[in-house]
């Protein structure tokens, strides 16, 4: 019996994973048909969004039939509640990778990114992937430390972000109202894309050593005068 119950713990877990490395590869997959104007990747991307939901929902009705069935405690218990917050972080990343492909839609045949500013966006895309890729790697191998290393990398996509901004308040804008609020909300999706996979480690850092991220880091950090 306890053996079934902790396979069920292992194939929560394995979940999370699935949908850590779909929404990864759909924030890059929309941001290719964004650039590229690619309706039929964009649809794709679109209609693959299902396929997280379904994770979610079939995770929250496992997790809930443990937590009635098993009671758990202590770990276990860390185990099943973080999973469920994690499982809405990377449900809400796949909704924000959709909503660049459905800008993607919208736009086409045109792309709402204009020309000096591709380079950007394909980075802020690449970035987003990247860091989804390493919240994948925290939860297999519950690595303390390197999910706390996702928060400082997230500080690149803050540094993208700004950037985007400097040219939406630049003199020389010339891309008219429509470009400047498309720009707007595509920084904005990356940018909370990114902070859902450091949401994601942040709880993995919690699951671990029942203490919170921020905790850990503050009593880490060097005393002023020392």
């Amino acid at each position: 019996m306890r053996d079934a119950y902790h396979e069920e713990l292992d194939s929560i877990g394995e979940s999370l994973v699935e949908m850590a490395r779909l929404v990864g590869s759909a924030i890059g997959r929309a941001t290719t048909a964004m650039l590229d104007a690619d309706l039929k990747l964009a649809e794709s991307v679109i209609a693959a969004d299902q396929k997280v939901d379904d994770l979610q929902h079939d995770l929250e009705a496992r997790a809930i039939a443990l937590l009635a069935r098993q009671q758990p405690v202590a770990t276990d218990l860390r185990i099943v509640v973080t999973s469920l917050r994690m499982s809405a972080d990377l449900e809400r990343s796949g909704d924000l990778a959709q909503h660049v492909a459905k800008l993607a839609r919208l736009r086409f045949p045109d792309t709402a990114v204009p020309g000096d500013l591709h380079a950007t966006i394909l980075e802020m895309g690449q970035l987003a992937q990247r860091l989804m890729a390493k919240a994948a790697e925290v939860i297999i191998t519950k690595d303390v430390d390197l999910a706390l290393q996702l928060e400082q990398d997230d500080d690149e996509m803050d540094l993208l972000h700004r950037t985007l901004f400097q040219h939406l308040m630049d003199d020389r804008w010339r891309h008219g109202i429509e470009t400047a609020v498309d720009v707007t909300l595509l920084g904005r999706y990356y940018e909370r894309f990114a902070d859902h996979a450091v949401s994601v480690a942040k709880r993995v850092v919690y699951l671990v050593t029942g203490e919170h991220a921020d905790e850990l880091q503050a009593a880490d950090a060097p005393v002023e005068g020392a």
